[in-house]
């Protein structure tokens, strides 16, 4: 059964800051109509290593993507790749490091920050290169990419938490209203996105600790958030989903074939149509 799919990448945030903070997606969890699932990333806890291991469904040690400066392009398969490789189609409105790791790199903002190409990976994207770039912003790309280019499979990258971590801590004010306000953006697209059959996953690549950074095995950097939203979800409380299994879990929803390791407790059954 094929299906549109956002991805939404909320950079830096950690569970127990999910839990406590994002009022909107829990009033859905308490409402039977989403589920959280705690989350443990892959090592090293940083940004671009993560973004390949959700994407590919490989660890960072298996994809040889280990540090934050390894700009190349990615050398696995990613959920880009198997959806274009079906005829489906593609956007992001993501931070550099997404295009460098599946358009093209080095990243040249006059060149790769705007994208529509149906040659490229990712076809349809707005790719933004400063860590303060306003998630305001970012859902607004979001949206105007899903609006004009019907993709189905959108990657929806915020950077606003892992920003606000790094100036003040995980255990700020400043930390704790950036995942609010992510929330309310949430809270205001994806009714939206719902009505229009989305299946919705909301996660964050690593967390955040006290010391203004991550990259150590610390449960508040380790532990994310992964919220499911949509019909074809079972919001089982029961699924233990793992990193690695969001590219393939996210596969099957589109119909696409892949090779990947799914969780499949996440997604609905459906009775066979001859019994």
């Amino acid at each position: 059964m094929r299906n549109t799919v956002v991805l939404v990448l909320v950079d830096g945030l950690n569970h127990a800051t999910a839990r406590e903070c994002m009022g909107a997606l829990q009033g859905l969890c308490e409402a039977g109509k989403a589920c959280l699932y705690p989350v443990q990333c892959e090592l090293p806890a940083l940004s671009r290593p993560l973004y390949e291991c959700i994407l590919t469904g490989k660890t960072p040690v298996q994809s040889g993507v280990t540090h934050n400066g390894h700009a190349r392009m990615s050398r696995e398969q990613s959920i880009f790749h198997y959806a274009r490789a079906a005829g489906l189609t593609t956007a992001a409105a993501a931070y550099q490091w997404v295009s460098e790791l599946y358009n093209r790199t080095p990243f040249d903002p006059a060149r790769d920050r705007h994208v529509s190409d149906p040659n490229l990976l990712i076809q349809h994207a707005h790719f933004y290169f400063l860590d303060r770039y306003p998630d305001c912003h970012l859902f607004a790309d979001a949206e105007s990419l899903r609006r004009r280019h019907h993709p189905h499979f959108l990657l929806v990258h915020s950077m606003a938490v892992d920003h606000a971590g790094h100036l003040q801590g995980a255990d700020s004010a400043l930390y704790r209203n950036s995942a609010r306000e992510a929330d309310a953006l949430l809270a205001e697209y994806l009714p939206g996105w719902l009505d229009d059959g989305c299946q919705v996953l909301v996660t964050a690549d690593h967390g955040m600790n006290a010391d203004m950074t991550h990259n150590g095995l610390l449960p508040e950097e380790r532990t994310v958030p992964l919220y499911t939203i949509g019909e074809r979800f079972s919001l089982d409380p029961a699924a233990r989903p793992l990193q690695i299994e969001i590219c393939g879990t996210i596969c099957e929803l589109l119909g696409v074939e892949h090779d990947k390791c799914v969780c499949v407790e996440l997604i609905k059954t459906f009775p066979s149509q001859s019994s």
